[in-house]
């Protein structure tokens, strides 16, 4: 089954949490701090897989979650960083995350985007020391990796794009003229995907995708073509396939009209590119007024008659628009962290949202004095602190951040631990 759009759910690894561990030392009352700092956990990284054609796998299991770290142990151990999760994909995916912003386009072999990075492993006693404060007893927990739905999309790459109503005779002109075996029969909608085919001849050589039968208001959902418009999109080359034949399609010249004008509403940009027109079943005969009004090359795709010319003017396009128009190179949106933190009132408390609000209350036991005393230094630095006065919060209200839950007392200054 071929399947060109799924919704992935992917998740980071968590961090290993720090340990808090002493050893005892000559001339150190309280022994030396050896506790080891967690590893951190594995990140999500899409790459592109050319012996991956369709995104399948990824319909039948959505969820996917790289490998956490392990915690640190006492003897200066340091837990074991969290196995990245790699997902292939097809070249020509495009990635969307979760509010539909374009973050990465990968159309090169083994091109990739770290869509998620891994939980910070938290840091053991150990990496506390300092001259004011030899013997700590406070260790970090690790963070949790985020998980966020992403939309993978898959646009053919290609060189040429083969159009046409249902049953125009798409299916077989790309089987005649290339290796591509797409089922073939006489009622529309046969071909339910698109087609995908590597046309040698002559020493010349071009990729031509076959895409699946477009009706009038294909561009607004109507059909099966919509689904396979995003195909067109990185084509070079339009080749539009007309069928005089049958008496239950419109006229050519009304096909002609209808195909364009839906290209025009998907994308004005894709409307502009080259194309060449073919008027297919020549071999029924009496094309050749028809074919001259409409400026196309008569070829039959049953018994070959003129399809050797076609494919010369397709490739003749191809190289042009090589030429006007080098190829795109597939890119990666290193997207912004966001601000630090945010503050909002929810439900008679202050709620304290961000990785970095998070990380300065991360520790192991809160209960400590030690450990409490680091965080709220560490608020007050971040500006969380003013942040809550200007938002209007007073000395008492409850403030969370994450599971935590604690009182509001600000303006600590101490210097940093």
């Amino acid at each position: 089954m071929f399947v060109d759009r799924v919704r992935v759910n992917l998740r980071a690894g968590n961090g290993g949490a720090g340990v808090v561990s002493f050893v005892r030392a000559k001339g150190k009352p309280k022994g030396k701090p050896v506790g080891g700092s967690g590893g951190p956990g594995g990140s999500v990284i899409l790459r592109a897989d050319a012996s991956v054609s369709t995104l399948l796998r990824y319909q039948r299991n959505p969820h996917h979650t790289a490998g956490h770290g392990t915690h640190g142990q006492g003897d200066l151990k340091h837990g074991k960083t969290g196995e990245d999760a790699v997902i292939s994909v097809p070249l020509g995916t495009v990635v969307h995350d979760s509010e539909d912003v374009l973050i990465a386009d990968l159309v090169e072999e083994g091109q990739q985007a770290v869509v998620l990075t891994g939980g910070r492993g938290g840091r053991g006693n150990a990496a506390f020391v300092n001259p004011a404060n030899r013997a700590p007893a406070v260790a970090e927990q690790g963070e949790y990796g985020r998980d966020e739905w992403f939309t993978l999309e898959l646009r053919l790459l290609a060189d040429a794009a083969l159009i046409g109503f249902p049953n125009a005779g798409k299916s077989t002109f790309i089987s005649k003229v290339s290796a591509s075996k797409p089922k073939i029969a006489d009622y529309p909608f046969t071909t339910l995907e698109p087609n995908l085919g590597v046309v040698s001849f002559d020493e010349r050589e071009f990729v031509l995708a076959d895409i699946p039968g477009l009706i009038e208001g294909a561009a607004k959902g109507k059909g099966l073509g919509h689904e396979f418009l995003r195909h067109v999109e990185r084509a070079r080359v339009l080749v539009i396939l007309l069928d005089p034949s049958d008496i239950q399609l419109d006229t050519p010249e009304q096909q002609l009209g209808i195909l364009t004008k839906e290209i025009a509403d998907y994308s004005a940009d894709i409307a502009m590119r080259p194309r060449i027109v073919l008027l297919n079943k020549s071999d029924l005969g009496g094309m050749s007024g028809i074919a001259a009004g409409l400026d196309a090359l008569e070829v039959s795709a049953v018994t070959g008659e003129g399809v050797r010319d076609a494919l010369h003017e397709i490739a003749d396009l191809v190289v042009e628009a090589e030429r006007s128009a080098p190829e795109r190179k597939g890119f990666v949106l290193h997207r912004p962290l966001g601000p630090r933190f945010t503050i909002a009132r929810e439900a008679g408390s202050w709620r304290v949202e961000g990785v970095a609000a998070e990380r300065a209350v991360g520790f192991a036991d809160l209960t400590m004095e030690e450990a409490a005393d680091m965080a709220a230094r560490r608020l007050a630095r971040l500006g969380v602190d003013d942040a809550l006065e200007k938002a209007g919060a007073e000395e008492g209200d409850e403030v969370r951040i994450g599971e935590l839950t604690f009182e509001f007392t600000p303006e600590l200054t101490d210097e940093e631990e």
